[in-house]
């Protein structure tokens, strides 16, 4: 059995594995590292060794993307002072924690270990996000959770790059220069994420051609990757800054068919993808076990303590953080509580990026010599996120159920019932005014039938909200029908729109009822 095909009957595995997990209501994650490590444990199965560049070039760009574009600009605005002290503060503080603890309990030398530290430092974007998607997290909470796994990488991959070049050539760490390196790291990045949003908005404004504006939606978090690492900045910042601008501005850019074609097409790479890399970090497990000396045998001891230690440093460093914002704010509310910390210290999983950044350490050091126990770093790095995944994925759920803090699911039925009546009520109040005997008459003959029609589809969907009845008024409507029903649509669209930027509704809540009216605008278009 070549690799290849092992590849394939993982994909294969890693399909029905992710299919499954969102029938039963299972984190997928954790599933499918539980699926990799059952196939690499099999008799007779070939080790599968992944090049970095695979990870990194190939599977990590559009994942980062899809994760970008769930969270947006004002949710940021909301969040960026308590994520700013997990950045860089918390990323620091588990590289250094992680880095001291291997040292005194493994056979790494204290450069080695500091790079185990800096690879494990981060939480991981595309790990959280597909997690945090199960869960019904208050808005804030969940920006929190995302802004944070998708932005502590820029700091991750300075912390990363001293440490290998201190293993790599002997060198002492140089704190003005690891600062001026993140700058160009994180600022370069960041620049070039938004000048290649900015690229990519002029040239979706001036196509609507579907299958253009989908290779585009495709090609852009890759274009993003390639052009910032090539021009030695950070390719995973670039990618999440064009994400998250794109994602904030994507429903200005085209119209419902397209949009929703690229929604079906992302949504299937993005599917596969995380399939087939989560079953993959189980499944390389074993592989990196096989390749262990003599004296690193102890790797089974090691990951639970390495991994109680990143969680530890995450409880110590989440509290008292959330205690100091909770001071200056006290009179929002004068009660402390542990339910949001407890969740936030929880939800800090690692996944593909640290996967792909210990893929990436140098076999050799400066003089030729292989790099001491690089194999123990990739086993521990490997271990540490399988574990992760597994134990903190299968009772992320039940954490914030014992919590309190997840949003019941009346409680969204209700913000999108009311946001439903709220931009019908709207679309109704334009079309008395096209109803104006004034505006009838240049409408044509059929107007008043089309606007009779119009009124009463929209009368239908408010009492669909209040009673849950709802008859199709017609499922070929008349060119009239068609026109004033996309003039309604654009005005609730416009009204959706507002809603959000008041802050009266949450962004999931925006995005669902956008689709739905894509879909609604779509089914307007006359068939071929």
């Amino acid at each position: 059995m070549t690799g290849l095909i092992v590849v394939l009957l993982l994909v294969v595995v890693a399909t029905a594995v992710a299919t499954g997990a969102r029938r039963w209501s299972l984190p997928a994650p954790s599933l499918l590292v539980v699926a990799g490590l059952v196939v690499g444990l099999v008799p007779g199965v070939p080790e599968v060794r992944l090049p970095p560049h695979v990870i990194n070039v190939l599977v990590l760009p559009p994942l980062l993307y899809a994760s970008a574009e769930e969270i947006s600009v004002r949710d940021l605005r909301t969040v960026w002072r308590p994520v700013t002290g997990l950045v860089f503060g918390l990323v620091l503080a588990s590289a250094v924690a992680v880095g001291y603890v291997a040292h005194a309990i493994t056979p790494l030398t204290a450069a080695t270990a500091f790079i185990l530290g800096s690879v494990l430092a981060s939480t991981d974007p595309v790990a959280v996000t597909a997690l945090g998607r199960r869960l019904s997290l208050p808005p804030r909470v969940q920006a929190m959770v995302q802004a944070e796994s998708l932005f502590n990488d820029a700091t991750s991959l300075v912390l990363y790059k001293v440490a290998v070049a201190t293993a790599v050539s002997g060198s002492a760490i140089s704190v003005p220069g690891t600062v001026v390196e993140f700058l160009i790291l994180a600022g370069g990045g960041a620049l070039i994420g938004a000048a290649l949003a900015a690229v990519v908005t002029l040239i979706r404004r001036r196509t609507d051609d579907p299958m253009l504006e989908t290779v585009i939606a495709l090609v852009a978090p890759y274009a993003s990757y390639v052009i910032a690492e090539q021009s030695h900045t950070s390719g995973v910042t670039a990618v999440i800054v064009s994400g998250v601008v794109l994602g904030s501005t994507g429903h200005k850019l085209s119209n419902a068919p397209v949009r929703l074609q690229v929604r079906a097409v992302y949504d299937t790479v993005t599917f596969l993808l995380e399939s087939v890399v989560f079953a993959l970090i189980g499944l390389e497990l074993p592989s990196a076990v096989r390749q262990l000396a003599r004296d690193e045998h102890g790797w089974p001891l090691w990951v639970p303590v390495i991994t109680f230690t990143l969680l530890a440093i995450r409880l110590l460093w989440i509290f008292p953080l959330s205690a100091l914002i909770h001071r200056r704010h006290l009179e929002a509310d004068n009660r402390l509580s542990w339910r949001v910390p407890a969740v936030l210290s929880w939800a800090g999983t690692r996944g593909v990026m640290p996967l792909a950044a210990a893929l990436s350490i140098p076999l050799v050091t400066h003089t030729g010599a292989p790099l001491p126990h690089r194999a123990l770093v990739l086993t521990l790095t490997t271990g540490t996120i399988a574990l992760t995944l597994i134990f903190q994925g299968f009772t992320l759920a039940p954490v914030v159920r014992r919590s309190g803090i997840a949003l019941e699911p009346e409680h969204t039925a209700r913000e999108e019932a009311r946001t439903r009546r709220h931009i019908a009520n709207a679309a109704l109040d334009e079309l008395k005014l096209l109803g104006d005997p004034d505006q009838l008459a240049d409408l044509g003959a059929a107007a008043q039938a089309a606007l009779i029609q119009a009124r009463r589809h929209l009368e239908a969907r408010i009492h669909q909200v209040e009673d849950a009845h709802y008859s199709d008024p017609d499922a070929r409507p008349a060119d009239a029908y068609r026109e004033i029903r996309r003039t309604l649509i654009a005005i609730e669209v416009a009204e959706l729109q507002h809603l959000y930027e008041a802050n009266k509704i949450s962004n999931a809540t925006r995005r669902r009822i956008q689709h739905e009216l894509d879909l609604e605008e779509a089914s307007l278009r006359p068939r071929d």
